[in-house]
């Protein structure tokens, strides 16, 4: 009996099973994360958006507990030194801040301004930057009002923002780093979300270095895309000079200029689904230099950590 109970207990152990009836995510012994990125030199920044699916989603096998362990590693393993993330509950919230050790978060519920529904949550590095300003706005023809929805939006949607002063360089001009999430099936609302974002990152371009990232839900050939990208109302991407008046610039498309059929960011939890748009963008105002830009592909056995690709972005601030 001893003999047969040892025998049990071994199963188990390989198989992972969880109480709830799941099965745990690969472990990271099956395939490991890379090496976290060496220390990067004092101007650049790293920059990173993740949505990191909504916590209480039935999932399955791709439920928050069985994966929480591994967005955590995938986060820690890019270091960035700004965050953003999508569809944050707040017991999700609640995890990172536990174990991203060295951050401060900001957020708030979508619904109700407080606690209530997912959050455009940001973090940011406690040791480098002091934040000095912070807000929210929600993405309709009320901005102010909590859980205000217009147009054709299906769900409440809203950004949220940091105003930060680099301590590594205190007299150079604050960061405005922002994130958001525009509506999955409003064709209209995401049109007007991306006009409010754009005008709200403009305004603060006049005396900030501007960061926009966020899951947009758009492909690069659509109309968001062209506003919130394009040097003026009328003009379209194509037609901006890249050393042109204040603007938004992609990150990924200044290191990438050439489209390719691979760039999909929504994965669906499956390593293989990278045909699609790439809707996941992380957006620069042009006092900043991009160095480096890309898709965060980390999988195992074929599955990722979310439902997204993580996309990843290194700035430096270009001479003044």
């Amino acid at each position: 009996m001893k003999l047969l109970m040892l025998s049990f207990l071994a199963i188990v152990a390989v198989c992972g099973t969880e109480p709830g009836g799941g099965q745990r995510f690969p472990s990271a012994d099956s395939s490991p994360l890379p090496s976290p990125l060496p220390q990067p030199p004092s101007d650049v920044l790293r920059v990173m958006s993740f949505n990191i699916r909504y916590g209480t989603a039935a999932d399955g096998e791709n439920r928050w507990d069985l994966r929480r362990d591994w967005v955590l590693e995938t986060i820690q393993a890019r270091q960035p030194d700004l965050l953003g993330t999508q569809e944050t509950l707040q017991l999700q919230r609640e995890f990172l801040d536990a174990k991203l050790t060295g951050y401060q978060s900001w957020g708030v519920g979508r619904d109700d301004g407080n606690q209530k529904g997912e959050m455009t949550a940001v973090w940011y590095r406690e040791e480098r930057f002091e934040r000095i300003d912070a807000g929210h706005f929600w993405l309709s023809e009320n901005p102010d009002q909590p859980g205000s929805v217009s147009w054709d939006s299906s769900l409440t949607r809203m950004a949220s923002w940091v105003k930060l002063q680099d301590r590594r360089h205190p007299d150079s001009r604050p960061i405005l780093f922002l994130n958001t999430h525009f509506d999955h099936r409003g064709k209209q609302a995401r049109t007007k979300s991306a006009a409010l974002i754009r005008e709200k990152a403009q305004e603060w371009g006049k005396t900030c270095d501007v960061l926009v990232v966020g899951d947009f839900n758009a492909g690069t050939d659509e109309e968001p895309y062209q506003i919130l990208f394009a040097a003026s109302d009328t003009q379209k991407v194509a037609d901006v000079d890249p050393s042109s008046a204040w603007r938004l610039v992609d990150s990924y498309r200044a290191v990438h200029p050439e489209p390719e059929i691979n760039e999909g960011t929504f994965s669906g939890f499956q390593s293989a689904q990278t045909s699609g748009p790439r809707i996941d963008w992380i957006a620069v105002s042009n006092g900043w230099r991009v160095e480096e830009s890309g898709i965060d592909r980390t999988a195992r056995n074929g599955r990722t950590p979310s439902d997204h690709f993580p996309v990843y972005a290194t700035v430096n601030r270009s001479p003044r």
